[in-house]
């Protein structure tokens, strides 16, 4: 046996994956290095004990959610990290915002790259659907052997067609399939992109005022959402800087909404003005205000309003009170709503006026 495979995480929980393949001659690889999802705020000494960290090896991040690559920091300084490079924007733009930026240099591969030779090994990157953008199943080869890693994936998103490709066409003679389980067993019900589309077209149109949201601003799917929605039905989508920040980073070259896009707007706020003035990062700020508007602009208008417990206070000095006209929808993992931070309570204390919520999925009363 010339292939040793072990799961260091990621077998009984959901995220903190850590993966390695090791071969006879000493060469490793580890597939993801996740930050488990329940791990405290700051902690740190989160690899697997497991995990020896006195040889060499090379790591593979499959895409940019924390619980697969968060813990790199932690890894010894010598092992060269790959990631796809929208991927590696991601990672960076999280660091930056955070205002912890990543020490560790990526290397990277394109949304179409063959093999990738790294020592014995040859890994093909496979561009796959996920709520994450640039996401990848990981084709691994060596000595006539052929795992395949499929990382996160779904079938409902914008990318969808991939899935169904590889589906219908896998890679032939897989010794050794790894595939993610979290809604195995599970009858959770599932709805497209496309019709979460059309269902927001019909709530843009039915409320008559402003409609808030709340959601993450890396999962680009929904933006686009979100955008296509509010463009159909004769509104403007109103994103914060960290979003705006997304999209610029990764839109070159696609037809991703951004910054000057018809329809779309950039709220600049005072808390992450300031943020992004810690990061020296003014430049971007004027670039994007003149591209967009103040707060106190979205008291009156036909806006989709991004929503966030960072921007709730700058928008409460500003007047962008939601009235009884208005519209909420909370457009996230619904186990969020069980944690402090989205209780009603909180949300109220900082909203107190807000509307009941006329939005999709997990309901949250704002009254």
């Amino acid at each position: 046996m010339t292939l040793t495979l072990t799961v260091h995480r990621g077998t009984r929980e959901i995220g903190g994956s850590c993966i390695e393949i090791a071969h006879f001659n000493g060469e490793r690889l580890i597939l993801d290095a996740g930050r488990p999802l329940d791990a405290p705020d700051g902690a740190t000494g989160l690899l697997p004990a497991s995990l020896d960290r006195s040889k060499p090896a090379t790591v593979l991040i499959s895409h940019p959610h924390q619980d697969h690559w968060g813990l790199v920091e932690e890894l010894p300084r010598d092992w060269p990290i790959w990631t796809g490079a929208g991927s590696a924007k991601l990672i960076a733009v999280t660091g930056d915002v955070m205002q912890r930026p990543l020490a560790r240099h990526f290397e990277t591969w394109g949304s179409r790259s063959g093999p990738i030779r790294i020592g014995t090994f040859a890994v093909t990157p496979i561009l796959t659907d996920h709520s994450a953008f640039d996401a990848y199943m990981l084709l691994v080869e060596c000595d006539g052997k052929r795992l395949l890693y499929t990382g996160d994936f779904r079938r409902h998103g914008r990318k969808s067609t991939l899935v169904d490709a590889m589906m219908a066409r896998p890679p032939l003679d897989i010794d050794v399939l790894l595939t993610e389980g979290t809604n195995l067993g599970s009858d959770k019900p599932v709805t497209s992109e496309t019709a979460i589309e059309g269902d927001f077209v019909e709530l843009f149109q039915r409320i008559r005022g402003r409609v808030f949201v709340m959601w993450s601003g890396q999962n680009v799917d929904r933006t686009v959402t979100f955008y296509r929605a509010a463009k159909r039905t004769g509104r403007t989508l109103a994103i914060d800087l960290y979003t705006a920040d997304v999209l610029d980073r990764i839109s070159e070259g696609t037809g991703l909404p951004r910054a000057g896009f018809d329809s779309l707007k950039v709220v600049v706020t005072r808390g992450l003005r300031n943020s992004y003035a810690k990061q020296r990062r003014q430049d971007f700020v004027a670039r994007m205000a003149a591209k967009g508007m103040a707060a106190k602009d979205l008291r009156a208008g036909r806006h989709v309003i991004m929503l966030r417990r960072a921007l709730m206070p700058d928008f409460r000095r500003a007047g962008v009170d939601p009235t009884a006209e208005d519209g909420f929808s909370f457009s996230m993992w619904s186990g969020y709503l069980k944690e402090p931070l989205y209780q009603a309570p909180v949300v109220n204390d900082l909203l107190p006026s807000a509307a009941p919520d006329v939005g999709l999925g997990p309901r949250l009363e704002l009254r």
